[in-house]
């Protein structure tokens, strides 16, 4: 499980589809009694979860994110809805504990990711024909074909720091588009939000649970703007 800590901040990396994830930010967040949880959602997703009501795709969707960005959220929900199936968890079980625990510790809680449609948007500007066919073909040969050479790894546990280093080296590699909106970009601004929390008087302790893989990006990313704003004072 990717913890890791900078200052007042606890980084819990975690799987969104596995038992385990959902244990560990249980197990961290009543320990820790924090002042704030912060978690990888926007304000329309954290909606969205807490309702529990599925969204219905509407046509001012794809007009507000593009064709490609409205396809690959679809898609993007349908596997992950797949996935946590054959695992026996709901997706985004991680960050409905999270904020499940932030209310019985009495932490504020803090919605640190990019608007979805901001980057669904982006997605669908940035994304080539190149990456679709890459993306289907792989899917294709990996979900029906059962092709080998797809990196395995148990579900209901958050995958190793070697595990996460190739699958991510991968995504650069294959889907440069996607590495830079869906990581480098969102990293950026969750990076940025944790950072105003960092900054506020008094000192607060911050767990923000966020996807594995993020850690370490976010915890250079804000010395980065803590060098900044430190030359600026």
């Amino acid at each position: 499980m990717g913890i890791k800590k900078y200052k007042d901040l606890i980084l819990v990396g975690t799987s969104h589809i596995a038992i385990e994830s959902v244990q560990t930010v249980e197990k961290v967040i009543l320990e820790e009694k924090p002042d704030f949880v912060a978690v990888e959602l926007d304000k329309k997703r954290f909606v969205a979860m807490m309702s529990g009501a599925k969204r219905k795709a509407k046509w001012k969707d794809i007009r507000q994110i593009g064709v490609k960005g409205f396809l690959f959220n679809l898609f993007g929900a349908w596997v992950e809805d797949k996935l946590g199936k054959m695992v026996g968890i709901k997706p985004g079980s991680d960050m409905k504990k999270a904020i499940e625990c932030a209310r019985k510790v009495d932490a504020r809680l803090a919605l640190v990711d990019q608007d979805i449609a901001i980057t669904l948007k982006r997605l669908s500007k940035e994304i080539t024909w190149k990456e679709k066919w890459c993306f289907v073909k792989e899917f294709f040969q990996g979900l029906i074909l059962r092709k080998r050479g797809v990196i395995d790894f148990d579900l209901t546990k958050v995958p190793s720091d070697k595990v996460i280093q190739t699958l991510t080296k991968k995504l650069k590699r294959n889907y440069p588009s996607l590495y830079k909106v869906l990581i480098v970009e969102r990293n950026k601004y969750m990076a940025k939000a944790l950072y105003k929390l960092m900054s506020l008087e008094p000192k607060n302790k911050i767990v923000a649970v966020v996807g594995a893989g993020h850690e370490d990006d976010l915890i250079k990313l804000i010395k980065n703007e803590n060098k900044i704003h430190n030359k600026r004072s």
